[in-house]
């Protein structure tokens, strides 16, 4: 009965998605401000005209099981920061905690590079897997956020209590920490290093805000209606419980 119940919710949202993304795929979205990405976005500029390097951290999260859903989130946002700073002096690093994701990683840049018209300028060791542990990951992320001229880490993924080192060297050597995670210690860090923490599902908006598509924009959409939906059915059965019908 679970997996049947999971199995029509998936396929609910798999419509709605279908659904808005149609009826919206003409039309200009406008979203709510969320200070840190729109400070994100003008990092992207400033970047460039500095002449400095974004560190993209992806996480430790695995692709096989429930954390995958920040990875995802962290590729798309990957996709589209490559692409506008391909062409920078010092163009933007990956780096990962999971092998598949590494792969993932690399192959997410080279996608930015080419829909930028400048594939010839992508160098594979752009993204890196800096570690297969949370910690030894964050160790190796540590060092290209205070040695490779970065300017701002923008951490988007999987981040446990580990997330605190890469906020500490940020504070150290003053660059930028933009952060999100899935998790709920890593949030509780993120929140309490930086001005610039992306709470709960504001995680899945950073496609949609950067502009990586209108099925990105769409799925904010989705959400709310999935939110209103899960609150209407709530309040329906503390109703039915009330009267006594259930």
């Amino acid at each position: 009965m679970t997996s049947l119940l999971a199995l029509g919710i998936l396929l609910l949202t798999a419509f709605l998605l279908l659904v808005v993304a149609l009826l919206t795929r003409n039309s200009t979205p406008r979203f709510r401000e969320i200070p840190a990405l729109t400070r994100l976005v003008r990092t992207l500029g400033l970047s460039v005209e500095d002449g400095k390097r974004l560190h993209i951290s992806l996480g430790h999260g695995s692709l096989l099981d429930e954390r995958g859903g920040s990875a995802f989130a962290g590729l798309a946002a990957l996709r589209i920061i490559t692409e506008k700073t391909s062409v920078s002096d010092m163009p933007s690093v990956a780096s990962a905690g999971d092998p598949a994701l590494g792969l993932l990683t690399q192959d997410t840049m080279q996608a930015g590079y080419q829909a930028a018209g400048v594939e010839e300028l992508y160098v594979p060791t752009t993204s890196r897997v800096t570690g297969l542990t949370p910690f030894s990951y964050a160790a190796g992320a540590m060092h290209i956020a205070s040695n490779e001229n970065v300017s701002t880490n923008i951490m988007i993924g999987h981040f446990g209590p580990e997330a605190g080192l890469l906020a500490d060297i940020s504070d150290r050597d003053y660059v930028t920490l933009i952060g999100a995670s899935d998790n709920l210690a890593g949030q509780s860090v993120l929140y309490a290093s930086t001005q610039d923490a992306l709470i709960g599902e504001e995680l899945f908006a950073t496609g949609a805000y950067l502009g990586a598509g209108t099925s990105h924009s769409a799925s904010l959409t989705v959400q709310d209606i999935l939110r209103w939906l899960i609150i209407i059915t709530l309040l329906g059965g503390a109703a039915a419980k009330f009267v006594g019908v259930i």
